[in-house]
C-alpha cells in the first residue's frame, strides 16, 4: 500500500490526511472547492510546524511529509489509490452515492472506508460491487493527538481487509481494535456515553459538584478529562440524540439520556460550542 486518498478537507479528513503523510504514505486529498482544499493542507502545515516547534518532528520530516500531499478536486484523479477513506458529512445518502462513485473509479484491489461514527457499513457497501473491501474506520479528534482507531466489519468485510487496514494503522503510529459487526456507537462511544449518562445522574442527586466527579474519573482511571467536561466537547445535543438511538436499536432503558439533557438543549446549554454547559466558556 503507497498511495491514500482522503475524500473530505474537513476537521477530520484533515487531521487523516496528516498522519497518513507523516507515516510515509502518498496522500491525496480531496474536496468538492479548491478553497477547502488549500485550507486544509495550510492547516496540515500549521501543524506540522507546531510539531517542530515542540521538537516532535524535525524539519526535514515536515517538508517530507508536505511534500507527500497533493490536493484536488477531482473525484477521478483520487480514485488512484490503494486505499480510500471518506471522511464527510455524516448523511447515508451522501455517502452511499460516494461510494457508488468510487467503486466505478478505483482499481478492483482498493480498499474503500468510512470514518463514519453511527451509519451502517453494512448499507454503504450494499452499493458496491466490493463489499468484501468496505469497512469502517472511526479515527477520533483530534486525529493526530489520538491514538485509537476503530475498524468495523460489514456483513461482507473480508478478514484480509481487515488485516492491511490494521497494518496501515500500525504504520502511522495508530492502536487498532475490530468491530466483528457493526453496531451502534460502536466500542467508544457506547461505553463514554454510558459514563456520562451515570455522571449526569450523580450530578443530579447532587451526591458530589461537577468538579470532583469529574476529578474522580480523571484521578481514578487515568483520563485527561472527566465525563461532564467530555459532554460539554462532544456537545449535548449530540449526545441526546446518539443516546435516543441506542436506547431505540438496543430496546434498553440503561441508554436513556438523563432528563437533565432536554432541559439544557431547550435553554442552549450546549456546551463548550454555545458557550455553557456544564461549565462556563469565553
Amino acid at each position: 500500500m503507497r498511495t491514500i486518498t482522503v475524500l473530505g478537507a474537513g476537521i477530520m479528513g484533515v487531521g487523516i490526511a496528516q498522519v497518513a503523510a507523516a507515516g510515509g504514505y502518498n496522500v491525496i486529498l480531496r474536496d468538492l472547492q479548491k478553497r477547502l482544499v488549500d485550507n486544509g493542507i495550510s492547516t496540515i502545515e500549521k501543524n506540522l510546524q507546531a510539531m517542530v516547534d515542540c521538537a516532535q518532528f524535525s524539519r526535514e520530516q515536515m517538508e517530507e511529509a508536505l511534500a507527500r500531499i497533493e490536493g484536488t478536486t477531482d473525484l477521478e484523479y483520487s480514485g488512484q489509490a490503494d486505499l480510500v477513506i471518506e471522511a464527510v458529512v455524516e448523511n447515508m445518502a451522501v455517502k452511499k452515492q460516494i461510494f457508488t462513485q468510487m467503486d466505478s473509479l478505483c482499481p478492483p484491489h482498493t480498499i474503500l472506508a468510512s470514518n463514519t461514527s453511527t451509519l451502517s457499513i453494512t448499507e454503504i457497501a450494499a452499493n458496491t460491487h466490493r463489499p468484501d473491501k468496505i469497512l469502517g474506520m472511526h479515527f477520533f479528534y483530534p486525529v493526530p493527538k489520538r491514538p485509537l482507531v476503530e475498524l468495523v466489519k460489514g456483513l461482507e468485510t473480508a478478514d484480509e481487509t481487515i488485516d492491511i487496514t490494521r497494518e496501515f494503522c500500525a504504520r502511522i503510529g495508530k492502536i487498532s481494535v475490530v468491530l466483528n459487526r457493526e453496531s451502534p456507537g460502536y466500542l467508544y462511544n457506547r461505553m463514554v456515553l454510558s459514563l456520562i449518562n451515570e455522571a449526569i445522574h450523580i450530578y443530579c442527586d447532587n451526591l458530589a459538584s461537577r468538579e470532583d466527579i469529574d476529578r474522580a474519573i480523571c484521578a481514578g482511571l487515568g483520563l485527561p478529562m472527566g465525563p461532564l467536561t467530555l459532554a460539554d466537547i462532544i456537545g449535548l445535543d449530540n449526545l441526546h440524540n446518539a443516546m435516543l438511538l441506542y436506547c431505540e436499536e438496543f430496546h434498553d432503558n440503561k441508554y436513556r439520556p438523563h432528563p437533565l439533557f432536554t432541559t439544557m438543549i431547550r435553554a442552549g446549554h450546549l456546551g463548550k460550542k454555545s458557550g455553557q454547559g456544564f461549565y462556563e466558556y469565553k
